[in-house]
């Protein structure tokens, strides 16, 4: 094994053995000090996961830079990391506990969604990696509804078989974004039996996708939530999740996003998408510490 293997295996068993230090440790530390179990582990992970602080810092920059202090950046990124780290611990102290979403997250624009699913044609919901957006696709199931997201496999095979087996506890569909042929037949099926399908559209696309404006820079986005609609007719609702004070979480789902036609095929695509991120932008602009800048959303570049 050369020492880069090396070093993934060490990396991937320290982060499966913290993994579950951390389960362990959530089941048996009362509820109220969840939240300050969190804020520990966020404290730590900024001072010592040295490459997403530098990400973070620097995607910051890139959005906010020319608008915001240098402060107010660093505060951001530190207010990041503690959201994350509180949605880490929600997750593994909701998964075993699905009754607690009655309780934890509402739902606004509920008749949004519902209208857009009355069609029959299956809906798409599109967002990002904003907020603790895998408790929407479980406050969907529980409440009801036939949701899957479009996701990424962890690079850690181990560590997805565990949250792809509490995913299926709540009755959440996974839809893996590869190979990227059977991710297309799933999501059509899915949509042509009238499901819901989350697919978030805010982490850089590399060259399949098109070149959109984000915070004023080009980013390399997906385009798959446009072509899906327009084979299946599926409606496109734009939904967010947005933690609120005492660490609930409220849900809002926009109006149905009617496409609009563009000058041809292409730019039919690349003006929807558009209007996607820009409605992302929106709420990331509003809740900035909300979402994931631990990803380098501009790494390709056009041309």
């Amino acid at each position: 094994m050369d020492s880069k293997k090396f070093r993934k295996s060490i990396s991937r068993f320290a982060a499966r053995f913290g993994l579950n230090i951390c389960s362990l440790i959530v089941r048996v530390i009362p509820a109220g000090c969840l939240y300050a179990f969190a804020k520990g582990i966020a404290a730590l992970a900024y001072v010592f996961a040295v490459k997403q602080r530098k990400i973070a810092l620097d995607s910051l920059s890139i959005a906010f830079g020319r608008e915001k202090s240098r402060q107010e950046i660093e505060k951001i990124a530190k207010d990041c990391f503690t959201y994350m780290a509180k949605s880490a611990v929600e997750l593994m102290f909701v998964f075993d506990k699905p009754h607690i979403l009655r309780e934890q997250v509402e739902i606004t624009g509920r008749e949004n969604l519902d209208k857009a699913k009355a069609l029959g044609r299956g809906v798409i919901l599109v967002s990002a990696h904003f907020g603790n957006f895998p408790l929407l696709l479980g406050k969907l199931a529980v409440e009801g509804y036939k949701a899957g997201g479009i996701m990424r496999p962890m690079h850690d095979a181990k560590v997805e078989k565990i949250f792809l087996e509490k995913r299926e506890r709540f009755g959440v569909k996974t839809i893996y974004s590869q190979p990227r042929n059977e991710c297309v037949n799933n999501t059509i099926a899915a949509l042509r039996n009238n499901e819901l399908v989350f697919i978030p559209i805010d982490q850089n696309f590399g060259t399949g996708g098109v070149f959109v404006n984000f915070f004023g820079e080009k980013a390399a986005t997906a385009t798959g939530p446009v072509i899906l609609a327009q084979r299946t007719g599926a409606a496109i609702v734009p939904c967010f999740i947005i933690r609120q004070p005492g660490d609930k979480h409220k849900i809002i789902f926009e109006a149905e996003l009617e496409l609009i036609e563009g000058k041809g095929p292409q730019d039919t695509i690349l003006v929807n998408i558009q209007r996607l991120t820009g409605i992302i932008e929106s709420y990331i602009r509003r809740y900035p510490a909300e979402w994931g800048w631990i990803h380098r959303r501009w790494k390709s570049k056009p041309g």
